[in-house]
């Protein structure tokens, strides 16, 4: 059974999915931060080696963690929500990496089912920008955008994608194809 509140904005990094997601929030949307950057942020400030870059797997088991807390507390909220990825791209991440994905992280994809309908947005070379939590090149962006369009298909959800253009145009396409 899907959340009928909880829509996922995926795709690959640097494709503006944040961006996307907190030009809704500041059209008064209820909007989940993504939980990549959420646990890299939080693992640096605390010395913490959750890190895509030092234990991929228990950056994965963080991710997760973030996820389905996300996913609880905001089943709650009235009106839809917006979430900066999902709990499928946890397998996405886990695919790319070349590590075996624990059957718990697909129960937990088949337990907590958003919005049949996912907003994907398509690798954006012209926006596309590393930062001190995205070090991806722009070809692991392509390839991520490709392992997130496998995973969300294989569980059963219907991918619209976003049109690139002007952040305002991407915000009225997601709401209008809500309303």
């Amino acid at each position: 059974m899907s959340s009928p509140k909880l829509f996922v904005i995926t795709g690959g990094p640097g494709a503006g999915k944040t961006t996307q997601i907190g030009a809704l929030a500041h059209t008064g949307f209820a909007v989940a931060p993504e939980a990549g950057r959420h646990v890299i942020l939080e693992q640096q400030a605390r010395g913490g080696t959750a890190l895509p870059w030092i234990d991929r797997q228990a950056f994965a088991q963080a991710m997760l963690a973030h996820d389905v807390d996300s996913y609880a507390r905001l089943s709650a909220t009235s009106g839809p929500v917006f979430c900066d990825r999902g709990i499928p791209d946890v397998i996405g991440y886990l695919r790319l990496e070349g590590i075996a994905v624990p059957e718990a992280i697909w129960r937990a994809a088949r337990e907590h089912r958003y919005q049949e309908r996912v907003f994907i947005c398509p690798p954006w070379r012209a926006i596309y920008a590393t930062d001190s939590e995205r070090k991806q090149t722009p070809e692991i962006a392509e390839q991520t955008y490709a392992a997130m369009v496998a995973v969300y298909s294989e569980l059963g959800y219907t991918l619209t994608e976003v049109p690139r253009g002007p952040v305002d145009t991407r915000v009225k396409f997601v709401r209008e194809a809500v309303s």
